[in-house]
C-alpha cells in the first residue's frame, strides 16, 4: 500500500482518499474525471498494469504496454490540471476529460494537452481516445492599419496623429 499525503493527481486529497482505490481494485471510478486522475497517478506510480486495465477501442488498438511502462518510469510526474470535465449522470455512456499533464524527461519539461474520451462499458469508464485540443488563432475583423497609413475616420492625417493617439 503507498503512503502519500497528497495524490499525485493534484486533486487535494491523500491517495487513499483519492486514486489509491481505484489503482488498487477495490473500488471502480464513477465519473471520467475520476477514471483520468487515476491514470495519471498510474503513470506518476508507475503502475502500467492499471493503465493497460483501463484501456478499450480505438486507444487500445495503439496502446503499447512495454512503451508505457518505459515513459512512465522515466518521467518525473509534475502535475495535472484537469482544464474541464464533463459532468455525467449514471445513465451516460461517454464523457470528455480535457487536461494537461506536466511531466520532466530527460532534464526538459513537458505539458501534454489532450481531450481523453471515455466511455462506460458493462457498468465501467475505459479510455477509448484522444485528440488535441484545437488551437485558436484570432482573426482581426478588419484589416490592419499601419501608424504611417491615413486614418480609417477619413480625416486625412496620419493613422498614429488621429484615431491611432494613445488615451490620456
Amino acid at each position: 500500500m503507498m503512503d502519500m499525503d497528497g495524490c499525485p493527481c493534484c486533486s487535494g486529497k491523500n491517495y487513499q482518499e483519492c486514486c489509491g482505490p481505484f489503482i488498487e481494485g477495490s473500488m471502480a471510478p464513477v465519473t471520467p474525471e475520476e477514471l483520468m486522475r487515476s491514470r495519471y497517478t498510474a503513470y506518476a506510480t508507475d503502475n502500467v498494469s492499471y493503465i493497460s486495465k483501463t484501456v478499450k477501442g480505438f486507444a487500445a488498438e495503439s496502446y503499447d504496454e512495454q512503451k508505457t511502462a518505459e515513459w512512465a518510469r522515466n518521467a518525473e510526474w509534475l502535475g495535472l490540471e484537469i482544464i474541464k470535465a464533463d459532468p455525467v449522470s449514471d445513465q451516460d455512456e461517454s464523457g470528455f476529460v480535457e487536461f494537461i499533464a506536466k511531466y520532466r524527461l530527460e532534464g526538459q519539461d513537458h505539458d501534454h494537452h489532450e481531450i481523453s474520451e471515455f466511455h462506460k462499458i458493462d457498468g465501467m469508464w475505459y479510455f477509448v481516445k484522444w485528440s488535441s485540443p484545437e488551437q485558436v488563432s484570432y482573426v482581426r475583423p478588419f484589416p490592419k492599419t499601419g501608424r504611417n497609413e491615413p486614418c480609417i475616420c477619413g480625416s486625412g492625417k496620419k493613422y498614429k496623429k488621429c484615431c491611432g493617439l494613445p488615451e490620456l
